[in-house]
């Protein structure tokens, strides 16, 4: 045997894992977190471009900038960004992708010229599961290449973020989950843009803790998950009622305060609901029939205390309970008679 053999075999035995192919290193340095898959470019130069084919990226500014207290400095703001931007365009190519994930806040609206391309680099790359969390005071114009992504099959946004109007011509054939935090919408744009681009969408998720941007209404023909949580107090009677269109909806969570009137509850097909109705004094006196009589088809049905206590204040001021014919499953709890006497009316 040659003296390079030797040494190339006993270099071998010592670093087994070099030899594998750069793929397979992808695959590896994929179950690490993006920032540190990224250090393994300096551990020899076969290494040095091998973090690129990593299939999950997980970007987080709060990883870069200083502390609250230390942020306002000014020119130590802008290198920590620039530091920021400069590893996450170090990353941008074109290997395929499986997850794509984007936390990071900024404060002028020419840095969303960055954000947009990291987000096409993405969607171009094939990308499966995205989840973007941008904080910012900006208005948020979304690239019209995410909302035709050919490949996307979950979608998270988020949160507190005003995305205006959202782009026209929403084609997204593939994507089956859809998880939205606290965004505001346009009028209407969630249910008359964006949900029926979505034709195979079967999970959606809406939360929302500010009143501005919500949506009245959830329509899709598709979604078998939903989950609603709002949570604003103040602006209850700004509200012109909850609808629900979703007649192939098979499970509901449901999380508001009981609102003066629920126009359309058309969820022919649901088999489970919860429900966490809450009391407010600023409507003294909900109508909660509608929602009711929509969900009186359930197989099954979860109340919170808050929703015992306000259904049974709606029962003692004339609403009467429709026939759950088909309901075996039942859980409730209350802190008060009043909840208890609820129970022979179901």
């Amino acid at each position: 045997m040659t003296s390079n053999a030797c040494e190339k075999e006993e270099a071998g035995s010592r670093d087994l894992i070099s030899w594998l192919p750069e793929e397979v290193l992808g695959s590896i340095l994929s179950l690490l977190p993006t920032k540190q898959a990224a250090t393994t470019s300096v551990l020899a130069k076969k290494w040095r471009h091998v973090f690129r084919l990593v299939h999950n990226l997980d970007f987080n500014d709060y990883d870069h900038v200083l502390p609250p207290e230390e942020e306002e400095g000014g020119r130590k703001w802008d290198l920590i960004r620039e530091s920021f931007r400069k590893f996450v365009d170090a990353l941008q190519c074109a290997s395929r992708i499986k997850i794509f994930s984007l936390k990071c806040h900024f404060r002028e609206e020419s840095e969303m010229a960055h954000v947009n391309s990291w987000i096409c680099n993405a969607v171009e790359r094939g990308v499966l599961e995205m989840s973007l969390d941008l904080w910012t005071v900006c208005v948020v114009v979304l690239p019209c290449e995410l909302v035709t992504s050919k490949t996307l099959v979950k979608l998270t946004l988020g949160s507190h973020i005003d995305l205006g109007n959202i782009p026209p011509g929403v084609s997204l054939p593939a994507l089956k989950s859809l998880f939205i935090d606290t965004i505001l919408f346009s009028f209407g744009d969630l249910c008359n843009v964006l949900l029926p681009g979505c034709p195979v969408l079967e999970e959606l998720s809406v939360r929302h803790v500010n009143y501005e941007g919500i949506s009245y209404c959830i329509s899709s023909r598709s979604i078998k998950k939903l989950t609603v949580y709002y949570n604003f107090e103040t602006w209850i009677t700004e509200m012109p009622g909850m609808s629900f269109d979703a007649p192939n909806l098979v499970s509901l969570d449901y999380s508001d305060y009981a609102l003066e009137e629920y126009p359309q509850v058309n969820l022919e097909s649901l088999v489970e609901a919860r429900l966490n109705i809450k009391y407010s004094k600023l409507i003294k006196w909900p109508d909660m029939s509608g929602l009711i009589n929509g969900i009186s088809n359930v197989r099954a049905l979860h109340l919170t205390p808050a929703s015992t206590n306000v259904i049974s204040r709606c029962v003692k001021h004339g609403l009467s309970l429709p026939v759950f014919k088909n309901l075996f499953g039942l859980s409730f709890w209350g802190d008060n008679k009043r909840c208890w006497k609820l129970l022979p009316c179901m």
